[in-house]
């Protein structure tokens, strides 16, 4: 996942560097001097979108490394917890582990279990339910982000495409003969405007959804554990009552 979004950006810049340089060409003059000669507007919006740019690879690469955490450690501690043959060996080989979504739901039934007197499950169940939600809503931490740059910065970008196609508009009809030089500056800044908010919308698309799947994931996988869990009290209940 990383790297497909690696090499999305990637595309994008070569694309992007292309469409400036052409741009530029029409002007003889270099990128720099293309943004330098760009109007107010068309600065604001590129730097609006290079600042969404840089918010949402900071979230990619910080959500890549705890989802991955995450994901490996509640796979193990299932693995763990399938090899225990009953609560008491699950509360030792589960002490030391590390924190993860899993290991947080067994912590929320253990804590409720010390507190009662006598079982009850219905109680247990509840605090469970409500560790999971808390994992969830965390987990889903900064995807809002995500999700507003990717629905976002292609109509930000859409904006400077309009503002550069009325300042072309406005050389053309200011220009004594129609000619590239007249329109070439408005064009060039619609064309960065657009390259630019594509360009800050597609890795933060393709990173909320695949975000989105590994937490549906990991939610169905507490789901599951919550309830082999249950049934592991209830057994425990049953057979100390015998």
């Amino acid at each position: 996942m990383l790297f497909l979004l690696l090499s999305c950006f990637h595309f994008h810049l070569y694309i992007s560097s292309l469409i400036w340089q052409e741009a530029g060409a029409a002007q003889g003059s270099s990128l720099l001097d293309l943004i330098l000669r760009a109007s107010l507007i068309a600065k604001l919006i590129l730097l609006l979108l290079l600042g969404m740019s840089i918010a949402s690879w900071s979230i990619i690469l910080a959500k890549g490394r705890v989802m991955k955490r995450a994901e490996t450690l509640s796979r193990e501690f299932l693995l763990i917890f399938e090899r225990c043959a009953g609560w008491a060996d699950l509360c030792r080989e589960a002490a030391p582990f590390a924190d993860n979504p899993i290991k947080t739901l067994f912590l929320a039934a253990q804590g409720e279990l010390k507190k009662q007197t006598r079982l009850n499950i219905g109680a247990v169940q509840r605090v469970m339910q409500g560790a999971a939600i808390d994992e969830t809503t965390r987990m889903e931490k900064s995807l809002g982000w995500l999700a507003s740059t990717a629905s976002a910065s292609p109509f930000i970008g859409l904006f400077g495409t309009v503002v550069g196609i009325i300042i072309a508009f406005q050389g053309l009809s200011q220009a004594t003969t129609a000619s590239i030089q007249a329109v070439a500056p408005g064009i060039a800044e619609a064309l960065v405007a657009t390259a630019a908010g594509i360009g800050a919308a597609v890795p933060a698309v393709l990173a909320y959804n695949h975000y989105l799947q590994v937490i549906r994931a990991l939610t169905a996988e507490m789901d599951s554990f919550s309830l082999r869990l249950l049934n592991l009290i209830e057994r425990e209940s049953d057979n100390a009552s015998r």
